[in-house]
């Protein structure tokens, strides 16, 4: 019985060997996100928040392996005059890096800054 378990196991264990040296995953690498832990607010333009011009800008950007963001950029934006507020803003976001298996990685995120008269 204990040499039928052992043929068992060895069997496991070059299937298992014979999978990974396929390149096939085994089990899927745990990936966790950035997390924003310091949001810094982008100044309103005052003139357009005195004329009630409300407005978005979508950002892309890097979080590095500390959390920093890196390379912010404008993908799409409502008003070109809240670019450069947004850009400055999110320049002093803070996060908790996004890790892969447990590490610290560097992630590509995309984030919409509002801007709302109201408010």
């Amino acid at each position: 019985m204990k040499q039928h378990f052992l043929i068992r196991l060895v069997r496991f264990m070059m299937l298992t060997l014979v999978v990974v040296a396929a390149g096939i995953p085994i089990a899927r690498a745990a990936t966790e996100p950035p997390v924003p832990v310091r949001m810094v607010p982008p100044v309103y333009p005052v003139e357009l928040r005195r004329n009630g011009v409300s407005g978005v800008v979508s950002l892309v950007f890097e979080v590095d392996e500390k959390g920093d963001v890196v390379d912010p950029k404008v993908v799409k934006s409502s008003n070109s005059q809240f670019d450069q507020p947004a850009l400055d803003a999110i320049a002093r976001w803070k996060f908790k890096p996004g890790r892969k298996d447990g590490v610290p990685t560097k992630m590509k995120i995309s984030i919409p800054l509002q801007f709302n008269s109201d408010s």
